[in-house]
């Protein structure tokens, strides 16, 4: 950022940090093995998509690049809006691995068209306890955080707290807790 970026009040976003997804494969073997929590094969990314033709040309060459790399994988993608104004991408593959691959490859591809800063997070479902898991990634961050749902705009932060003690040795846990943000809403 210059000096007339400060002067007239302009920011420029951040670009993402999407290299520290993989870090997710490693941590599910603890947390298969020490809470009984397995992929539930389902993950999705949300996105602040942008109005111009730039960014919807963009997007349909990464629509083809993701869904080469869901085939590759076995892996079934589709896209969705929410009442927010966000686009979540979906895929659907029992295999960990391969998410996180899909994933990776739907953000770097963003990225590398230069729409890196509209990449908002990614989230992946874990079933086995009581509620469901689902592991946020904040690409800004490039940390994970915890979120279980319990009800209605209802949440287990005792629990989150307790995953994040379990897995922090293995995961970038966000530090603040105040940017564990809810996702009540993620279509997974």
């Amino acid at each position: 950022m210059g000096i007339r970026d400060v002067l007239f009040g302009r920011k420029k976003l951040a670009e993402p940090k999407e290299d520290k997804l993989f870090a997710l494969t490693t941590a599910a073997v603890t947390l298969q093995t020490e809470l009984g929590l397995k992929s539930a094969g389902v993950a999705a990314v949300a996105f602040k998509p942008q109005s111009s033709g730039e960014f919807r040309s963009a997007f349909d060459d990464v629509d083809k690049l993701i869904e080469a790399v869901a085939q590759q994988c076995g892996s079934t993608v589709e896209r969705s809006s929410d009442e927010y104004g966000f686009d979540w991408v979906k895929i659907h593959d029992p295999d960990l691995e391969d998410l996180v691959t899909t994933v990776h490859a739907l953000a770097a591809e963003l990225t590398a068209q230069g729409f890196g800063a509209q990449l908002l997070a990614a989230a992946f479902r874990f079933d086995g306890g009581a509620n469901p898991v689902y592991w946020i990634y904040g690409f800004k961050r490039g940390a994970f955080w915890p979120f279980v749902p319990t009800g209605e705009k209802k949440r287990d932060n005792a629990f989150e707290l307790e995953l994040k003690s379990k897995l922090e040795g293995e995961l970038p846990i966000e530090p603040d807790l105040t940017r564990w943000l809810a996702l009540f809403d993620a279509p997974i």
